[in-house]
């Protein structure tokens, strides 16, 4: 007898287990197993969710090498759906064969999996498929791998039917005839790796315009909408959900949720969450009034991407020497040819309305700041415009102006990047960019395509948060809609904005970083740890792709990476040829880049600007969710007392400073960059790849922990170890 080893994974997700009768058949290349059924010794079920499962299948004599498996699964009661992700076989000689599946398995049909390469239409690129008319005349087409009646039109438009009802397991040329079943090649059950059904796909990830002017969505009205591959885990949501209900139910008890006070005492702040804190929050309350924490933020914090080189003055920015260099050091133009000038323009947020909260109007400026790199290498504010037209009543504050003016007009730029930050760096840039990549890769692409491989574990739990974002934060009762100063018509406006304004370059760190003149800046660690994980994820994607692209050919041909990237322009990025976003894909360079960008996105660039949330806007002051008086029109008229009145309510800050902490708490599921990825990959070259990947970045955590320790303010938001491996929270 031979006997194989049979190893069953089944998926983590919610409802992945089944306890229906699976079936299993080998195909080999001398001979074939019996259908057999898979149980363990006490033939009970195996195949509860997350489960590793191992099982013998005995044949008389050994099939040979492994080409094929069939898996099928007979209801034992009530049926249910499954979903494996792969199947390991070890053969008497001591091969393994790895199988992919990554897909949910819900009727009785039987499916089949080729070992170790791309099935399905992949098989059939290069050459195309020769289809001869009745008039004895050949045609190229490439074949669909649906088994549905396809057209095919040859030349001169005429159009003809050709029925596909089996596949080829050479790289010949094939001639069919229109309305009759080929003969000269294999039988229907020699078809390897069986296509999932296209059409279902289409229907189970529509596209929906919520907001007109701002990247699609996924259509769906209720969380059960959703697919159960994109639902979060049942732990994932019971934690999601304790964690919100304890943390509003800790402000009821305060008194806090509803409460329209305001704050009397600075120090009473401390107290809305006494037990949630962090040691940067920590740090933060102790020196928030500080310049160069109020600087650090522009390059550290949770919205590093507005700060760039000023090589010239905006005309409506009129600073002079005297204002920012009143000893006479220096001067503006010396120091700007030198790099040392840095501006902050918050220009997106000027002419938005801003909200009204409790019934009273809110305030929301759009703030211009400079910067300075003093000789010893640390950045320091020098100047700052509340609002973008200069005019008497908009003067320029400086830290030289008394202590009030100067901190009030810093609580009013905090306050504007709190609201680009989360609108346009947050949810927009990777939210729900991240949606369109994910809602496109599981509409368009097979399940066993080498561009889903790569890709799908970047997806994880983005459709299902997203909802909830939708559902929560940014509905007309959303929590983010009736407390932040941009909320409601402000808010549409803003991502409008942002969206008209988002390049491929932007996306792309090393050219962003460039083109914002920020290469040399020192202490700029969002920057060393991004470019460093932006280089890993390009060798990873580069090495992994080449195997599956040899030519650029090859991606010009194949369909799938062509709708994945049209549905992207057309969905995510409205059809907007400024953008510089790729329209198709004609070489294997340009498909490596777009989907590096497409990783670090909704892994390390959703990290950079949420995790810190709370780090930074858990002490209220430093991070105002919105300001309830406008910017004093001259100087000299601020106190301590107006800049307590100009702070959010309690019931505002309370509730801001619950979103920002759920938004940044780690779940207990959570999956580090780099990690899992080997269940999506079962071909020898690729899982190489993978392990160089998960070992590079590895190294990068350990070399940006021995960094941090000499930090005052550790930078962790890049460490690998700390990054999501996609958007899930």
């Amino acid at each position: 007898m031979a006997d194989y080893q049979v190893t069953v994974s089944t998926s983590y997700l919610d409802d992945a287990g089944t306890c229906d009768h699976v079936f299993i058949k080998l195909v080999g290349e001398d001979g074939k197993s019996e259908r057999t059924r898979l149980m363990d010794s006490k033939e009970e079920p195996s195949f509860i969710r997350g489960t590793v499962s191992t099982f013998t299948v005995s044949c008389p004599v050994s099939i040979g090498k492994l080409v094929t498996i069939k898996l099928d699964k007979q209801p034992s009661q009530n049926p249910d759906k499954w979903f494996p992700t792969k199947v390991e076989v070890k053969s008497p000689e001591g091969d393994t064969f790895k199988f992919l599946i990554c897909q949910w398995i819900t009727d009785s049909e039987v499916y089949r999996f080729r070992e170790g390469r791309e099935p399905d239409k992949q098989l059939f690129q290069n050459p195309d498929i020769g289809f001869s008319t009745p008039a004895g005349d050949t045609y190229n087409f490439s074949i669909y791998t649906d088994r549905e009646v396809h057209r095919f039109r040859k030349g001169r438009g005429d159009t003809y039917n050709f029925s596909i009802y089996c596949r080829s397991a050479d790289s010949e040329v094939h001639r069919f005839r229109e309305g009759t079943v080929p003969t000269e090649i294999l039988p229907l059950d020699y078809h390897f790796g069986w296509e999932p059904d296209r059409k279902q796909q289409g229907k189970d990830y529509r596209w929906y315009e919520h907001i007109k002017g701002i990247p699609h969505c996924m259509k769906a009205e209720n969380l059960s909408d959703l697919p159960s591959e994109v639902q979060f885990s049942f732990i994932k949501k019971a934690e999601f959900r304790l964690t919100a209900a304890v943390g509003l139910a800790e402000l009821y008890l305060k008194g806090l949720a509803d409460s329209r006070e305001n704050w009397c005492d600075i120090d009473d702040i401390k107290g809305v969450f006494w037990c949630k804190r962090t040691d940067i929050s920590d740090y933060v309350q102790k020196h928030w009034k500080e310049d160069a924490l109020f600087a650090y933020q522009f390059l550290n914090g949770v919205n590093p991407m507005l700060i760039r080189r000023c090589s010239a003055l905006p005309d409506n920015f009129p600073v002079t020497d005297d204002m920012v260099f009143p000893s006479g050091q220096f001067s503006l133009e010396n120091e700007m040819e030198k790099g040392n000038i840095f501006l902050c323009d918050y220009k997106r947020l000027d002419g938005l309305k801003a909200n009204t909260i409790h019934g009273k109007q809110q305030y929301l400026m759009a703030p211009l700041v400079l910067l300075h790199k003093t000789p010893d290498n640390k950045l320091m504010p020098v100047a700052i415009q509340l609002k973008q037209t200069p005019a008497e009543d908009n003067p320029i504050f400086l830290p030289t102006d008394s202590e009030y003016d100067w901190l009030t007009a810093k609580i009013f730029v905090r306050s504007a990047d709190f609201n680009e930050q989360e609108l346009n760096v947050h949810l927009l840039r990777t939210h729900l960019l991240a949606e369109v990549f994910a809602v496109s890769l599981l509409r368009n692409v097979p399940r066993t395509h080498s561009l889903f491989k790569v890709l799908v574990p970047h997806t994880r739990y983005t459709l299902h948060i997203n909802f909830l974002a939708r559902a929560k934060l940014i509905s007309k009762t959303g929590v983010f809609t009736k407390f932040a100063a941009s909320g409601g018509e402000g808010m549409v406006t803003l991502m409008q904005k942002s969206l008209s304004s988002v390049t491929y370059s932007s996306l792309c760190i090393p050219e962003d970083i460039a083109e914002r003149g920020l290469e040399d800046v020192p202490n700029f660690y969002y920057r060393d740890d991004g470019l460093k994980l932006w280089d890993i994820i390009h060798r990873y994607v580069q090495g992994v792709l080449s195997f599956y692209y040899k030519h650029d050919d090859e991606v010009q041909k194949d369909d799938d990476l062509q709708k994945w990237i049209g549905d992207i322009f057309d969905h995510g990025f409205l059809s907007q040829e400024g953008t510089g976003i790729p329209q198709s894909f004609t070489t294997v360079k340009e498909l490596v880049k777009f989907v590096t960008m497409v990783i670090f996105t909704c892994s390390a660039q959703h990290s950079a600007v949420n995790a810190g949330q709370y780090d930074y806007g858990g002490w209220m002051p430093n991070t105002p969710i919105s300001l309830q008086l406008p910017p004093p029109k001259t100087k000299g008229t601020t106190s301590k007392a107006t800049m307590l009145q100009t702070l959010p309510d309690m019931g505002t800050t309370a509730n801001g400073m619950a979103v920002m902490w759920l938004l940044s708490k780690p779940s207990y599921d959570f999956v580090a960059l780099g990690k899992s990825l080997e269940d999506h990959h079962s071909e020898e070259i690729p899982s190489q790849y993978v392990k160089a990947f998960q070992g590079e970045l590895q190294t990068l955590s350990a070399r940006i922990k021995i960094r941090n320790k000499s930090l005052k303010i550790p930078y962790t938001y890049l460490d690998p170890e700390n990054i999501e491996n996609s958007v899930a929270i």
